[in-house]
């Protein structure tokens, strides 16, 4: 058995409107499946399909407090390109960030409900990624969850080191997982989460036993009675295991 990772979740205060930020920044289609939530993915797009995360903006009562120890990283093609898209981003509502990167060679945004993102400078291996090159979480142990996600997921682990690990579809298409080490702890509930959906014919109970025996553990958000079960990884950070699709 095994999981794959299918979309990201983000919190937000208008769904809608932060939707629709996204959808320019990423050249994405928009939609919803009922109020309170936005959903993104690219035109023509056959869900599930590792070429791509899709994105489910949901609205929550509470503003941002702290910085996101889940973030995107926007890709690019030349110098021109990353100047071209933050020139564009800023023009949707994007503000520049400080999260004390210094000097780097990539550009710290924020959207207009203050997530972080980094629009990159280009980097061969992201050159078939599609818009968003990677997902990435903050850690304090790499090691640690590269081995939870990658045997929570059919993703392949392409490093793991004490500063950083990287998974990737086992297609090898789509965006990259990443997971940086920081100083910083997590305090707060993330308010950007993965994912997961079991293959179709997979048992969905099954499997979130099996992530427990890896180190997952159960949160209770408030979600009540709903087809989703909520779990968190070795460091807190919240997932959601879907039905399988």
């Amino acid at each position: 058995m095994a999981t794959r990772l299918v979309q990201i979740a983000m919190n937000a205060r208008d769904d809608s409107a932060l939707g629709r930020f996204w959808a320019e920044a990423l050249g994405w289609g928009l939609g919803s499946e009922g109020p309170g939530e936005t959903n993104l993915e690219p035109v023509g797009f056959v869900y599930p399909d590792p070429v791509a995360l899709c994105i489910d903006v949901l609205r929550v009562p509470e503003p941002k407090a702290v910085k996101n120890r889940v973030h995107v990283d926007l890709a690019t093609t030349s110098a021109d390109h990353q100047t071209e898209l933050v020139a564009r981003l800023k023009d949707l509502g994007a503000t520049t960030a400080d999260v004390g990167q210094g000097e780097v060679p990539w550009t710290v945004l924020a959207d207009p409900e203050g997530n972080e993102f980094c629009v990159l400078e280009p980097r061969p291996v992201y050159r078939d990624t599609g818009p968003m090159a990677a997902v990435v979480v903050d850690c304090t142990d790499p090691r640690t969850m590269a081995r939870f996600w990658g045997e929570a997921m059919d993703w392949t682990l392409h490093e793991a080191t004490d500063d950083r690990a990287v998974l990737r579809s086992a297609q090898n298409v789509g965006p990259y997982l990443e997971f940086l080490r920081t100083p910083d702890a997590k305090t707060v509930k993330n308010r950007t989460h993965l994912d997961l959906r079991p293959y179709p014919g997979d048992d969905q109970a099954a499997e979130v036993a099996r992530l427990r025996t890896l180190g997952a553990t159960d949160v209770d958000l408030g979600q009540g009675d709903v087809p989703w079960t909520v779990l968190a990884d070795p460091e807190g950070n919240e997932f959601c295991v879907l039905t399988p699709r």
